[in-house]
């Protein structure tokens, strides 16, 4: 059976391509928007009205949404298997009727079980498949400057998904959380259609011709196929810079009002080191972004390893003032760079042909570390009486994927031998 872009059509030109590129990266920045219900900042303003009407205790609801993360990671390369196969567009609108139907269903919740259940349909629908799919149909459709592509995908999707929560606590505050959850199931459906049929082309292109441009780099390759990436050392340290990112972001972010409470800030000021790494967070996927297209993702990568050290020992030094803020904009930029990278670098190593797939891997490593980092560091709080200890010792992490950056071989996209056959892996 032929894959969906075996008979794509010819490069339409420089001005109907980049108008085109314009239009999926603004897909891929809505869809990266809607993913917010399924992610931990907009599910944290549930947790006390869940606590106080399901007459469940606080670690219960924590354990369903520990199992609903680890579940959902697990389908992750089957949704990117089914973007190579079939192209970007059913996939979203697939994804995006299933993480309706979800958040609608959780409105009428009433028990632990049922919990469980909808803690697994929206991290893995939202958190997981939506965010896979917004940031991989830029990667098989833009042309130009990949690299400051999802870099604008990222941020503006970053900077919706930081603001929904906002909305969400006045909405349960006035109308209770069923009615939160239900009006969330209603604007993906109504939203995700839209922006499926206007937005993702039905096919992805063909190769461009060289770049005429000497600072511009040419569009990624079909690529390898999947078995060939996977035995690539390279892949592996993506993952698990990515997964190293997630288990110490989360943990930090899950428990930051308690880890800066311990070195002396107010519930109020740790939560206001939410801004700075807000910002830095933005700031550099936007500048990583751009600089990804003419340079190579390796120093990116160590520079985020180095970034991430200087957050994890300053969440157990430093004090109010200046240490906070250096605390919030390390964390926010580490996290955001690094991911930056992984988006556009898997594509510019491997290619595209099995890049949903391979990307679904990463995703659910990332997904599956977030779930196992707040857990670990609660643990290591509560054998020391300390966050410190274990804060220095998560440190050897990020050091060990330095030093695999640097001596991993960088893959050379030019080098990829183009697909065969109907390029379904």
């Amino acid at each position: 059976m032929p894959s969906f872009h075996r008979n794509a059509p010819a490069d339409p030109g420089p001005f109907t391509r980049g108008w085109a590129d314009a239009r999926v990266t603004t897909a891929g920045a809505a869809a990266y928007v809607l993913t917010a219900p399924g992610q931990t900042a907009a599910v944290s303003v549930f947790i006390d009205p869940l606590v106080a009407e399901l007459g469940v205790s606080r670690a219960a609801v924590s354990t369903a949404y520990l199992i609903g993360t680890l579940a959902g990671a697990a389908a992750l390369p089957y949704v990117g298997r089914a973007m190579d196969r079939y192209g970007a567009r059913p996939v979203l609108l697939a994804v995006g009727a299933v993480f309706g139907a979800v958040l609608v269903g959780l409105s009428a919740v009433t028990g632990l079980v049922g919990l469980t259940a909808g803690f697994v349909g929206i991290r893995f629908a939202g958190q997981g498949a939506l965010t896979l799919v917004a940031t991989t149909l830029v990667a098989y459709h833009v042309q130009r400057r990949l690299g400051t592509a999802i870099g604008l995908v990222t941020a503006v999707g970053s900077a919706g998904i930081s603001l929904v929560p906002i909305g969400l606590e006045a909405l349960i505050a006035e109308h209770g959380f069923r009615t939160a959850w239900f009006a969330q199931g209603i604007a993906v459906w109504v939203l995700i259609v839209p922006i499926a049929l206007l937005g993702v082309p039905r096919r992805r292109p063909v190769a461009d011709p060289a770049p005429s441009g000497a600072d511009e780099p040419a569009p990624p390759p079909r690529g390898p196929g999947r078995a060939v990436i996977l035995r690539t050392p390279m892949f592996w340290v993506l993952a698990g810079g990515i997964g190293v990112l997630s288990m110490v972001g989360t943990a930090l972010t899950f428990h930051q009002v308690d880890v800066l409470g311990e070195r002396g800030l107010t519930s109020a000021e740790a939560a206001a080191t939410f801004l700075p790494q807000t910002v830095a967070g933005l700031s550099c996927t936007l500048l990583i972004g751009m600089l990804l297209d003419r340079i190579s993702p390796r120093p990116v990568m160590v520079g985020s390893m180095l970034v991430l050290i200087v957050a994890l020992v300053a969440g157990g030094f430093i004090g109010p003032g200046w240490g906070a803020l250096l605390y919030g904009v390390s964390l926010g930029a580490a996290g955001n760079s690094f991911r930056t990278v992984e988006a556009a670098a898997l594509p510019r190593y491997f290619g595209t042909d099995s890049i949903g797939e391979i990307r679904g891997i990463v995703h659910a490593v990332a997904v599956a570390a977030s779930a196992v980092g707040p857990v670990l560091l609660a643990l290591g709080h509560d054998w020391t009486g300390t966050y410190r200890p274990l804060l220095l010792a998560m440190t050897a992490l990020p050091i060990a994927l330095g030093v695999g950056v640097l001596l991993v071989r960088e893959p050379h996209p030019a080098a990829a031998p183009a697909p065969t056959g109907c390029g379904v892996h």
